[in-house]
């Protein structure tokens, strides 16, 4: 346990730093303490002012009263005290990298869940889906059993955390939300609920006056960092860990979803998480993105598929340890600290199928880490950076082509909808997110979405029917990181 003089040299320190820090948004917390919220009820109008388009404000401002409507049926309150967005986010490359200590290029979107907060008397915490009405109850402890089931189990793995590292948040709340983002789709749907929740509690029970929180926790990247925690049940600085979610995933969601700026793509790296650089998305650009229609879970089977990938990396990096006695705690940062290492692990990997009849899993999945997180990334964002748009094509297509052959982690629908859209025109386009289903986008210039959207469609539903009747399709730009929309 940390002592009292240590907790409060942190309050010191997190005093200076704040001081010192400066104003850019990634660095400043989503939520402020010691405000009496005053809710704004024209949720459109603070929305485009935090960056997203009208159309999609207004309609968020319609999820946000139907929120309203749900939490007034559920507690019989009229006003929330608080009222958040907090989107998805879209992968545009960095495919499996984020856990590895690599890098990836990211955006939010403007899909996301609109979630309105009340505080409770007690340490319960109910939650209500505004679209179907279903509602679970939750306590705020520490100890209670993980027997949350359904879209229940991540704010379920949120509030055991909060409890266990923060004991001094004892109010509970009634909460309610609506989603327009695509459920398993790749677009993490369940990183974002879990974000919300988060940042509803933490906020009604102001953990971040609290000295742990300030010790730990500095910026918009540290909080992204420590949801990840929440989610993977690693440990966080003197945050300790729990069960999770049960996957072996980073921060590269929570990242995005934190941290990006409506109309940029972020580069950043991670192990710990740091912004690289950003790049200006031209505004004649957009994303159109298909969603298969095949679930992309982070639970049962496709979770088992996705673990493997994260198995494998850290494999090799064990390898690597053992071969040279360092200590590098992801490939990401054996290879930054060694200019040989590449070659050294290259070697060391065909030495072992040689010797132990290895199959070539594993230098797959290395090639396919370089290769995405070294070459194809910062030569992309370089393109992006510069205008040059247009070439970004054949990079993306060797992106998705590692992921089939290297990776593994495609299926025939994705790779399909990713061949589509090329051969329809899009500049690039590519798979993303955890894989075995999921989304794919494709870069297309904004007035043709619709016309688009509807020839992508239509092509998907004579290769892929079945899949096709529960895929969904939609157009975004980058939009705003979670924002609280009361203030």
């Amino acid at each position: 346990m940390l002592s009292s003089v240590t907790l409060r040299l942190c309050g010191i320190f997190f005093f200076v730093f704040s001081c010192l820090r400066g104003k850019h948004a990634s660095t400043e917390h989503p939520f402020k303490t010691g405000q009496a919220p005053l809710l704004i009820t024209n949720y459109a109008t603070r929305l485009e002012a935090a960056g997203m388009s009208g159309s999609e404000a207004a309609g968020k401002a319609k999820l946000f009263d139907r929120a309203r409507g749900a939490l007034q049926r559920l507690a019989g309150r009229a006003e929330p005290a608080s009222a958040w967005f907090v989107p998805g986010r879209l992968e545009v490359l960095g495919k499996h990298t984020d856990y590895a200590g690599g890098r990836s290029l990211l955006c939010a979107i403007e899909r996301g869940h609109c979630m309105i907060a009340a505080p409770r008397v007690d340490m319960q915490v109910r939650l209500v889906d505004a679209a179907d009405g279903s509602v679970v109850t939750l306590a705020l402890d520490a100890k209670s059993e993980p027997d949350a089931s359904g879209w229940a189990t991540y704010p379920a793995t949120v509030i055991r955390r909060l409890a266990r590292n923060f004991p001094e948040a004892r109010r509970g709340a009634d909460i309610a939300f609506q989603s327009d983002l695509p459920a398993a789709a790749g677009m993490s749907s369940s990183s974002a609920l879990m974000i919300a929740a988060f940042l509803a509690l933490a906020d009604l029970n102001r953990i971040d006056s609290l000295d742990p929180y300030r010790c730990e926790i500095r910026s918009r990247e540290d909080l992204a960092g420590y949801l990840a925690t929440v989610e993977n049940g690693q440990d966080f600085g003197s945050l300790t860990g729990g069960a999770g979610v049960g996957t072996f995933g980073g921060s590269e969601d929570h990242t995005a979803i934190l941290c990006c700026e409506p109309g940029l793509l972020a580069q950043y790296i991670f192990g710990p998480v740091r912004r690289e650089r950003s790049v200006q998305l031209a505004r004649e650009y957009a994303f159109a993105v298909a969603a298969s229609g095949i679930a992309a879970e982070k639970t049962a089977g496709a979770r088992d598929a996705y673990n493997r990938a994260a198995t494998m990396v850290r494999e090799i990096v064990e390898m690597w340890r053992a071969e040279t006695g360092r200590d590098d705690r992801s490939l990401g940062a054996a290879i930054d600290g060694d200019a040989t290492a590449p070659d050294r692990i290259r070697q060391l990997l065909k030495r072992e199928i040689t010797a132990t009849g290895a199959s070539r899993q594993l230098l797959d999945r290395f090639e396919q880490f370089f290769e995405e997180s070294e070459t194809i990334i910062p030569a992309v964002t370089g393109l992006l950076a510069s205008g040059d748009v247009g070439r970004i094509g054949p990079l993306v297509d060797r992106s998705q082509q590692l992921a089939e052959r290297l990776l593994g982690n495609q299926i025939s629908e994705t790779t399909a909808l990713a061949r589509t859209a090329r051969e329809l025109g899009a500049v690039a386009s590519s798979a993303f997110g955890a894989g075995f289903g999921g989304s794919v986008w494709a870069l297309i210039r904004g007035r043709e979405g619709d016309e688009f959207i509807g020839r992508w469609a239509a092509a998907y539903r004579r290769q892929f029917p079945a899949a096709a009747a529960n895929a969904q399709f939609l157009i975004s730009r980058p939009g705003p990181a979670a924002l609280r929309v009361s203030s």
